[in-house]
């Protein structure tokens, strides 16, 4: 695989990227063109077309590339000759694709590490809605300390006309997390401005906003991944208004994800209080990823 034919992540890929992706056997919401697209520049993303896949290395922070798993049809890889000359460690590895690979190269060839902070979380859509039972407590008492204090929740889903409101809330947001001294914060607001002010670029994305008063205090932004599965890439609620939080997510699983089964709430980084947050909303389930190497010099 020559260096050379990478070249950055770019919404002129978008044709050859689709074409892949609805091939892909198993979705994962890092690997939407909304999500490597809007990161692009703070991971330095680069991709390279095959017939059947679409590779991806992240170059930053370096100095040595990092490989994500390649997106395709995992079925139609000739994996001995696409990976001769390329990489042999690759990160955020769905399950999927590691146990297609533990078939195509065997134990002997592979080694795999658990990535826990990169599991994407997935929740079903009828619990999230209903809050129903011991487990959901605390979120419906919060969803319902909302509708006391500001009434029913004034949902609307999220159209072009509304970006403008988004993007105003969440420079909000921004300031009050104070996003120019985090790293990382900075990075998202950069990745949420550059995706929604693209909101066209991305035939799959969803949204859904809160208002109080005429005024927006939250926003949902998610993305049908196919299968039954809506993922979430952004949710982000106003300060000062008490179960905001709760509220756009009952919401937003009522309304977008009315004809869902399953909600991707994506993965928590191994940040011990994002981990708590998506814990306590009792996952059903989740996409699994992996770290994995492959020893094509071993004899199988």
């Amino acid at each position: 695989m020559s260096n050379a034919a990478f070249s950055p992540v770019s919404l002129a890929g978008h044709d050859d990227f689709y074409a892949r992706w609805q091939t892909t056997p198993q979705h994962s919401l890092d690997y939407t063109l909304a999500n490597i697209w809007g990161w692009q520049q703070y991971f330095g993303l680069e991709w390279r077309f095959t017939e059947h896949l679409c590779w991806i290395r992240q170059t930053l922070p370096g100095p040595v590339p990092v490989y994500w798993a390649p997106i395709g049809d995992w079925s139609k890889a000739d994996w001995d000759r696409e990976l001769q000359d390329g990489p042999r460690r690759f990160i955020r590895v769905p399950e999927a694709l590691m146990e297609q690979w533990r078939v195509a190269f065997g134990d002997c060839r592979l080694t795999v590490h658990e990535d826990r902070g990169q599991w994407e979380y997935l929740y079903k859509q009828e619990e999230l809605l209903a809050l129903s039972g011991n487990r959901f407590h605390k979120k419906k008492n919060l969803y319902s300390q909302f509708v006391k204090a500001y009434g029913t929740p004034d949902y609307r889903p999220l159209d072009d006309a509304m970006v403008e409101d988004v993007l105003a809330l969440q420079d909000d947001w921004c300031q009050w997390h104070e996003c120019e001294d985090s790293p990382s914060l900075r990075a998202e607001n950069d990745a949420i401005n550059r995706v929604l002010s693209h909101w066209t670029s991305f035939p799959g994305l969803c949204g859904g906003s809160l208002y109080v008063d005429g005024r927006m205090v939250a926003f949902s932004v998610g993305e049908d991944l196919g299968n039954g599965m809506l993922g979430v890439h952004y949710e982000k609620g106003l300060n000062g208004f008490k179960g905001v939080y709760q509220a756009i997510n009952r919401e937003f699983a009522r309304f977008a994800g009315e004809n869902f089964q399953l909600l991707n709430r994506a993965q928590d980084l191994d940040e011990e209080g994002l981990r708590q947050a998506k814990m306590s909303y009792n996952p059903s389930d989740f996409l699994r990823k992996y770290i994995v190497e492959i020893n094509l010099a071993q004899s199988a």
